[in-house]
């Protein structure tokens, strides 16, 4: 008979059986025994919450807890008699069993603490109440923000789920790595940052190694050195005069830091703003063993060496966190669970957004949960119904001031493109080149560091190089939909028709009402933004847009009609299609373009290019077009027609592309012609060498591409040759010296290329070659001929877990 059928005890008795069977199997098995140790040491801190099991919990989940002990028991016994061959096996099983049991422990550890928290919601109301007294004060007597600091280790927060790994990888990197004295701690508001540093002075190991020696400074918005510098010596029991100035404080931190270098020390600088750059350079300065510095922050400061970037809660964890902050396992029904799983999946993993909502949904029936669904279901931003998390987000723009509102507006452009996909940098570039005037293409990416580093987005590079070389079509963006959703709401908040950006998202066929009533005569917008999904099939009404500048269609479908009103939309500079459907889309209506005497930059994203090809009307003010993952086929001669005025051209990830036509040599204005990843390309038209004004040629991962034409030779106006990852090439063409203005070439990973012509010697504007250990021999009797040629020999390392966010 099954213990679990005996009542009450069988629990206790299950548990104790597991136990028993653990600590057995560790004194007699080698090779399981840190596996079994991790299990040991999770029971032992599960074993004083076994009688919460029966508090809590129905008959039915007591079973079940027994049930998942006997099995690990009889579990844990097998792993004593299996054989190496098995290993892997039991390994993993034994992996399983023990998060299993954390799991366990987490959610009793929420239902203990729910009755505390309860108590406390009359003292936290007064401790409210105490604040916003304290902070009119303040106001009132314009002091300067009070900075903080315990007087003893920070108290960790009763519930904290989901930081055990993050807790972990932080004691790796700030006390097992020497090399580390600082280490910045970033995510976006509301993630868990502070929550973490606490529960890292709280650490066990951490107390060990640092004793009373660990302060914990709230720095916030307004960094007052001489406030922190008093109160660390207060910690310590010591009293200072007034300083005169910040060069008195400053003094007075290194002769803080010097009397504390004799024993361990951990400084904890938590919620530092941007701009507090000086001030981590205060405390950074000083260098001694064991002296170590945990700055919590929305910004990743780069320049104080690698940051931690907090993950969201995956789906496990953000489950238990909810579960606990709408008291959840009072309402173990399917519908509430169904629920449940809905508004997690809103929440994306943020911590405070999962907390904040839980405690919003405790204790109301059933409807309104159903309600808030169905309102964002119906398109409602989850900041819409929490202000508080609204605020907790807004606060990371609030810090982008004055001198940095491009950056504001740049974030708020982001929301232009559909949740959970990457953004290419290279729509980006368009975008922001025609709205703010970032004609350089590197401003374009500061900007995107500048995010990453506020942790407001999330640059991703698939392909990392030590030298750049302005190639960024394999740079994409990343953005947590918390933070999309604060861009949407944001541009939202103007009236419709006064809005600088318009973000349309349209599900299936439902258009917003005000459009299909045709509510609004003209809208002011510079940006418009229209996502569609896969089964979009209605006909666009009409819409007036006589200012947006830039227009993005996002949508899944097959085929996709461009809107009629593109044609009266005179002002617009850039186009951006992104199809993020399985196959390349077929487009109509292509030819209203032709009436567009303003359109500069055409972006197409997984488009069927013979479908264009033959309604495009001729282009004259067209200067850039880009191809990107496009099904080229035979129509690309009447694309090339009808722009006479092309400046750039590129083509990325076409794998049909197989030739260029001959009237490519035609575009006499090309200036840059990028071709990269198109595995297929053979060769290039013989007179390539009409292109005079050519300046770029990136050829970049075509790997059977086979030679350079010699026509090359005529390009005397180019400044940069890329043919990088082209496999297949064996030598360079025989003239190449004739290509006057060359002063830069990379030919890394070229493993075919076995000698140089000697007509490299003439190249005497030549200043970098970049290229791998292999081809850098090639180079090296050049030096003395080529005084200003520098070789530059590369690594590159490949992003591979990049490659299934790309369309198939």
């Amino acid at each position: 008979m099954s213990l679990v059928s005996v009542g009450m005890g069988a629990l206790r008795t299950s548990f104790q059986m597991l136990f028993d069977a653990v600590k057995s199997a560790q004194e007699e098995n080698t090779m399981f025994q840190h596996l079994l140790g991790n299990i040991k040491s999770t029971l032992e801190s599960l074993q004083p919450l076994i009688k919460d099991i029966e508090k809590y919990n129905s008959k039915e989940g007591r079973e079940n807890y027994a049930i998942q002990m006997e099995e690990g028991a009889k579990l844990v016994q097998k792993c004593s008699k299996v054989g190496v061959w098995r290993k892997h096996t039991y390994t993993k099983k034994l992996n399983q069993l023990d998060k299993s049991l954390r799991r366990v422990f987490d959610v009793l550890k929420l239902q203990v603490m729910r009755d505390a928290r309860e108590t406390l919601v009359p003292l936290r109301n007064i401790e409210t109440v105490l604040s916003r007294i304290e902070e009119r004060l303040k106001i009132k007597n314009n002091q300067p923000e009070m900075v903080k600091c315990s007087s003893a280790v920070p108290e960790a927060p009763s519930v904290a789920v989901g930081l055990d790994l993050p807790l972990k990888e932080l004691k790796m990197k700030l006390l097992k790595d020497e090399k580390v004295s600082m280490l910045v701690l970033t995510a976006a508001g509301g993630c868990g940052k502070t929550t973490l540093a606490k529960m890292f002075c709280q650490d066990q190991e951490v107390k060990d190694t640092f004793k009373n020696n660990i302060f914990f400074v709230n720095v916030s918005k307004k960094p007052n050195l001489d406030l922190i510098v008093h109160e660390l010596y207060q910690r310590k029991g010591s009293e200072l005069p007034a300083f005169e100035n910040e060069d008195m404080a400053a003094n007075w931190l290194q002769q803080f830091l010097k009397e504390s270098r004799q024993n361990p020390l951990l400084l904890v600088l938590d919620d530092v703003w941007s701009g507090s750059e000086s001030l981590l350079e205060k405390f950074d300065q000083f260098k001694f063993s064991n002296y170590k510095i945990l700055v919590t922050s929305r910004f990743a400061f780069p320049r104080f060496g690698s940051p931690y970037h907090l993950a969201p809660l995956n789906d496990e964890d953000a489950m238990a966190l909810f579960h606990y902050s709408a008291s959840l396992e009072d309402k173990s029904s399917y519908t509430y669970e169904d629920l449940s799983r809905k508004i997690i999946k809103r929440c994306k993993g943020c911590p405070l957004a999962i907390a904040l909502i839980g405690r919003s949904l405790h204790g109301q029936p059933i409807e309104i949960w159903q309600k808030r669904v169905v309102e964002w279901c119906k398109g409602s931003s989850i900041l819409d119904s929490d202000k508080d998390l609204l605020a907790c987000l807004q606060s990371s723009l609030d810090a982008l001031d004055k001198e940095k509102v491009i950056i504001k507006e740049c974030f708020f452009d982001l929301g232009s493109f559909p949740e959970d996909q990457r953004i290419a940098a290279a729509a980006l570039i368009d975008m922001w080149a025609e709205l703010y005037g970032l004609d350089e293409e590197i401003l374009t990416i500061a900007n995107l560091h500048e995010l990453t580093a506020r942790s407001l987005a999330n640059l991703v590079v698939t392909r990392h190089e030590r030298e750049t070389d302005g190639y960024y079509t394999e740079h994409f963006v990343t953005q947590h939909d918390m933070l999309r959703e604060l861009a949407i709401h944001q541009a939202s908040q103007d009236p419709i028709e006064h809005r600088k950006r318009l973000f349309i998202n349209i599900c299936v066929d439902k258009l917003p009402k005000w459009l299909t009533e045709q509510k609004y005569k003209a809208i002011k917008a510079r940006l418009l933004s229209i996502s569609t999904d896969g089964a979009f099939s209605a006909k666009w009404p009409n819409m007036q847009v006589p200012e947006a500048e830039v227009l993005v269609l996002n949508f899944q479908t097959k085929n996709y009609a461009l809107p009629e009103f593109v044609e009266k939309m005179d002002k617009l500079k850039v186009l951006i299609l992104n199809n993020y459907g399985l196959l390349p889309a077929e487009l109509d209506n292509f030819e209203l373009l032709g009436s567009l005497s303003n359109l500069k930059r055409i972006r197409l994203e997984h488009i069927s290019v013979p479908s264009i090809s033959k309604v495009l009307k001729q282009l004259k003010s067209l200067q850039k077009i880009s191809f990107f993952m496009c099904d080229i086929g035979q129509g690309f001669v009447q694309i090339l027609d009808a722009l006479p005025n092309l400046v750039e051209l590129n083509i990325d990830y076409c794998h049909d592309l197989v030739q260029l036509p001959a009237n490519l040599c035609d575009l006499v204005h090309l200036k840059k012609l990028s071709i990269t990843n198109c595995h297929k390309l053979s060769a290039l038209p013989a007179d390539i060498g009409k292109l005079v004004n050519l300046e770029v040629l990136r050829l970049r991962s075509c790997a059977d591409l086979l030679e350079l034409p010699g026509s090359i030779r005529n390009l005397e106006v180019l400044k940069f040759l890329d043919i990088s990852d082209c496999f297949s090439i064996k030598e360079l063409p025989e003239d190449i010296g004739a290509m006057c203005s060359m002063e830069k070439i990379n030919v890394s990973q070229c493993s075919r290329l076995r000698e140089l012509p000697a007509s490299v010697m003439d190249l005497e504007q030549l200043n970098e070659v970049i290229c791998d250990e292999e081809t850098k021999t090639l180079w090296e009797p050049f030096l003395p001929f080529l005084t200003n040629m520098s070789i530059k020999v590369i690594k590159e390392d490949i992003n591979l877990n990049w490659l299934n966010k790309l369309p198939s």
